[in-house]
């Protein structure tokens, strides 16, 4: 369908030649072109878990709820002017529902061992899967596949690649990936000397400093009220007064930075201190089942541990799942140097 707009050259709503496919399936799905539209198609709850954010996106997403979609009973439904036969319309309904089920019944689930967890350095997108054809192996059984990133496929942007980043063997990225986290997980004083650095670190703040921040916070907070008092009874003027409260929020605004700062490092200290507690158990424990763990269960602890790896053209580097501060990247671990962020190259 996407295909057939372009080359008939339609244009979407906003004008652009390239239709994406989640537009033609809205466009697919929206009853109001029959003759009913509807309100209240979708709802929030809580937020999916999910494994890293989307290109681009944040860490911890300003909105934490999901959005979920609202069956034909729970909507509030209103006749409007129809655009096309409900019979046809209900038609195409029963063929995306063929086509569903169909896809689900093909799914091959969990193939790749990086799966998700892959993205590239350069263009941000993420790396995927690909298995090679049966042209491209030459009549030769081919036991790995190539990790492809998604930036680098010309049909997805319209017809012209955004990366041109290479990819790269499922099994040579899956062997030094697994291996970096065996060194991690043979050696816990160095996973646990990073957590005391990191301790080390948010603590060169004492709570003397929390309780200077809202000693000053409340002086301003005075400060303004006396200042809109004196508005108020007519002691200054309007062009003295704005200039005076602006001033005023905008110092304020400082310190309850600050002393949000000072809250996040004692919550990350009091993180921290319950893991270097356990860390020694939980390194033991896996310890015992590394010699007779199974793929499924090395991808559960990869991504368990592992936050994401991202790829570029000359390396690869492996960033574990453990709380960090921001910083720049320090030497690896055969530099012997700190492990901020946990990651080197592989």
């Amino acid at each position: 369908m996407c295909r057939r707009l372009h080359q008939e050259g339609c244009l979407t709503r906003t004008g652009k030649t390239h239709w994406d496919r989640s537009t033609a399936w809205g466009l697919l799905r929206n009853p109001a072109y029959c003759g009913m539209a509807a309100f209240g198609k979708t709802r929030t709850g809580p937020l999916p878990a999910r494994l890293r954010p989307v290109r681009g996106g944040r860490e911890q997403p300003r909105r934490a709820h999901g959005v979920y979609e609202v069956g034909p009973e729970e909507r509030i439904s209103m006749p409007v002017p129809p655009l096309i036969d409900a019979a046809l319309f209900e038609t195409v309904r029963e063929q995306l529902a063929e086509n569903r089920r169909r896809t689900r019944q093909q799914a091959r689930g969990q193939r790749y061992l990086l799966q998700g967890l892959a993205v590239c350095q350069h263009c941000g997108y993420s790396y995927y899967g690909k298995a090679i054809s049966l042209r491209a192996a030459k009549g030769k059984p081919r036991g790995y596949a190539y990790y492809r990133c998604c930036g680098s496929d010309a049909y997805r942007f319209g017809g012209e690649r955004v990366c041109d980043n290479p990819q790269l063997r499922t099994d040579r990225l899956d062997e030094a990936v697994w291996h970096s986290v065996k060194q991690v997980l043979a050696d816990p004083s160095r996973i646990a000397a990073e957590y005391e650095r990191r301790l080390a670190h948010t603590g060169d703040r004492e709570a003397s400093d929390l309780a200077a921040i809202e000693a000053q916070l409340a002086k301003l907070h005075r400060g303004m009220g006396r200042l809109i008092d004196s508005y108020a009874e007519g002691l200054i003027t309007k062009a003295e007064f704005e200039p005076r409260i602006a001033g005023l929020r905008q110092r304020i605004k400082g310190w309850e930075e600050q002393g949000m700062a000072l809250r996040d490092e004692a919550a990350q200290r009091a993180t921290l201190s319950l893991i270097v507690g356990r860390l020694q158990d939980f390194t033991e424990t896996l310890r015992d089942r590394m010699a007779n763990i199974d793929w499924a269960l090395q991808r559960e602890l990869i991504r368990m541990l592992i936050k994401r790896v991202e790829i570029g053209r000359s390396d690869v580097n492996v960033v574990f799942r453990i709380a960090s501060s921001p910083g720049p990247r320090y030497p690896g671990p055969d530099d012997g140097g700190s492990l901020h962020h946990c990651g080197w190259s592989v």
